[in-house]
């Protein structure tokens, strides 16, 4: 994990920045994380369960403590442990929880972790409300991990009741970054859907590491942080990324690929988002990089049939005022609009390691919310959900007053 004064800035940018944000009235730290007292930064995204209580999980905490685990939090910010990763031996149970939990229509939480397993490729897990973990399935259980190999994005349960997800490594085709597409049965019926860089100069993508999101269509759709072939792509040897839909039965299509347009003004590298589908039918998501406004990131929207519109691109205000480097996927909110969080920048926060909290209509006309303060909230917000109160809440991977992580809420 990278730390606060490391990501393009310095301590003393960092300092200023802190020093020149005051708290928001609408703004409340419910967990500081302490490494010293065995609590690792919280990792992937934050989840409401059918209790009302809040579930993530957390990073490694090495060379001592356990390879992840996974919480739970009360609304009054009371935090337990349901799971310590790698309990058992050889880390059979799996290690490295990135890509949080859901909650499935049974009531147990299923995820994936990076590392771990019978083959060290990472596991499918089950966990029960009461802490209870059972291995569903273990990855690289086929020669040269042709079932793939570190998924790093969280798990989709389809409408038949089956959960599908992605790997960022491993697949039929050799490579370091390459990637699949896989389902597996409540039963532990395994199925690899689709491997990526099976066309020629990895044209239909590589490395995803999302969640999929299943479109009233039926169909998953999806991004990829690598692969895909662009005239304008600084390193066309990697590539800057594609969006694509796959069936449920494994057809496969590349819907779009960034880097398409001159300085990749629509957007370049959109590794850490998924994709939504809003109430309009339209998917949206973020870049990490790229856009009109340099390297940045943007908002965009696409069709289900593969039409693009760059909504917004970062750093459009004097100072990156308006953030930089959207680090989440958005949610869309009650009131229709799109919510999201940046890595960085913020009010006298030009490339520093604050943040931002974001509201955008599908029109692209945004507006920050809340800028981090990073002594005291937190920093690198790389998480937002909206729960059943109305309120937003969210992580942070590093900052508060601990400098190790915070989870927080944000009401308007």
């Amino acid at each position: 994990m990278v730390k606060l004064c490391l990501m393009r800035t310095t301590c003393l940018a960092l300092l200023i920045c802190a020093a020149a944000i005051a708290p928001a009235q609408n703004f409340k730290s419910l967990m500081n994380f302490n490494k010293g007292n065995g609590e690792m930064a919280p990792y992937g995204p934050l989840i409401q369960g059918t209790d009302g209580n809040f579930y993530g999980t957390t990073e490694a905490l090495v060379p001592v403590g356990s390879l992840g685990k996974a919480y739970k939090l009360t609304p009054s910010g009371i935090l337990t442990t349901l799971y310590s990763f790698c309990s058992q031996k050889n880390c059979s149970d799996g290690a490295f929880p990135s890509g949080g939990v859901i909650q499935a229509g049974n009531g147990n939480f299923y995820g994936v972790t990076y590392e771990g397993g019978s083959r060290n490729g990472g596991i499918i897990y089950e966990l029960t409300p009461s802490g209870k973990l059972t291995t569903l399935y273990s990855f690289c259980s086929q020669t040269n991990c042709a079932d793939g190999q570190g998924p790093v994005g969280g798990l989709t349960q389809g409408t038949d009741g089956n959960f599908y997800g992605t790997t960022r490594a491993g697949g039929i085709e050799t490579g370091l970054y390459n990637g699949t597409i896989f389902k597996i049965t409540p039963s532990r019926q395994f199925t690899t859907l689709y491997s990526f860089c099976s066309q020629a100069n990895c044209a239909d993508g590589g490395a995803p590491q999302v969640s999929l999101v299943q479109a009233s269509n039926g169909n998953f759709y999806g991004t990829t942080g690598q692969g895909g072939v662009s005239s304008y792509c600084v390193d066309p040897s990697i590539g800057c990324g594609t969006i694509f839909e796959i069936t449920p039965t494994g057809k496969f299509t590349t819907l779009y690929t960034f880097c398409s347009q001159p300085n990749c003004a629509d957007g370049d590298f959109p590794y850490y988002s998924g994709l939504i589908q809003a109430s309009n039918g339209n998917l949206y998501g973020t870049t990490y990089q790229g856009g009109a406004n340099g390297n940045y990131g943007t908002v965009f929207e696409i069709t289900t049939s593969g039409k693009l519109t760059t909504l917004y691109s970062f750093c459009a205000q004097a100072g990156c005022a308006d953030g930089e480097s959207p680090s989440s996927g958005l949610v869309q909110g009650t009131n229709g609009n799109l919510y999201g969080t940046t890595l960085e920048g913020g009010t006298n926060c030009f490339d520093a390691y604050c943040g931002t909290v974001y509201e955008i209509t599908t029109a692209g006309q945004l507006t920050t919310l809340h800028v981090f303060n990073p002594a005291v909230q937190g920093a690198n917000p790389t998480s937002l959900m909206q729960a059943t109160d109305g309120i937003f809440y969210g992580i942070t991977t590093d900052g508060g007053n601990n400098d190790d992580g915070t989870i927080f809420s944000l009401s308007q």
